[in-house]
């Protein structure tokens, strides 16, 4: 049984920009392309409504671009323990309001039983000060938190993998 990987949208968005001029970002945009191409298939992918959401918005031909990586990704519903898992996450960690929508990919990770929730987004998600809030939180409410991660720790096999 293959690992089962959560899709934010930044690495939906990292995958189907334009090369950046930011040395940093065009970095990371490089590191999700390696795993896009050389560690994707040995994950099961899954992704939300509200990356389809957040996938639509800005640029039309970029939103294009990334609603058509998206369409074969399983979605994964946003549920009411979903809901009441991201309002504790905003509470409990504590998330800004503003980062809500943060809060919502943890909890659809978190509720659904995935392994790993995959992002580029350090200020909210994969952020070393509030994992341990957020792990805590997942906990609390009953929920096994996944591993976040960028794709940079994604891309390395393990020890024990094949």
């Amino acid at each position: 049984m293959k690992p089962k990987v959560y899709l934010e949208t930044t690495i939906i968005s990292y995958l189907t920009a334009r090369p950046s001029r930011d040395l940093v970002m065009a970095a990371n945009q490089e590191t999700t392309h390696e795993w896009w191409i050389g560690r994707r298939r040995e994950f099961d992918l899954y992704v939300s409504q509200l990356v389809f959401e957040e996938a639509i918005a800005g640029d039309s031909e970029a939103a294009r671009k990334r609603i058509e990586v998206l369409q074969p990704i399983t979605r994964l519903d946003i549920t009411d323990p979903v809901t009441l898992l991201g309002k504790r996450l905003v509470v409990g960690v504590p998330l800004p309001a503003k980062a809500r929508a943060d809060a919502l990919h943890i909890a659809v990770a978190a509720v659904n039983g995935l392994d790993y929730l995959l992002t580029w987004n350090c200020a909210h998600i994969a952020n070393a000060v509030m994992r341990p809030r957020i792990e805590k939180t997942c906990r609390a409410m009953g929920y096994e938190p996944p591993v976040i991660c960028t794709p940079q720790e994604l891309l390395e096999k393990g020890e024990n993998d094949a």
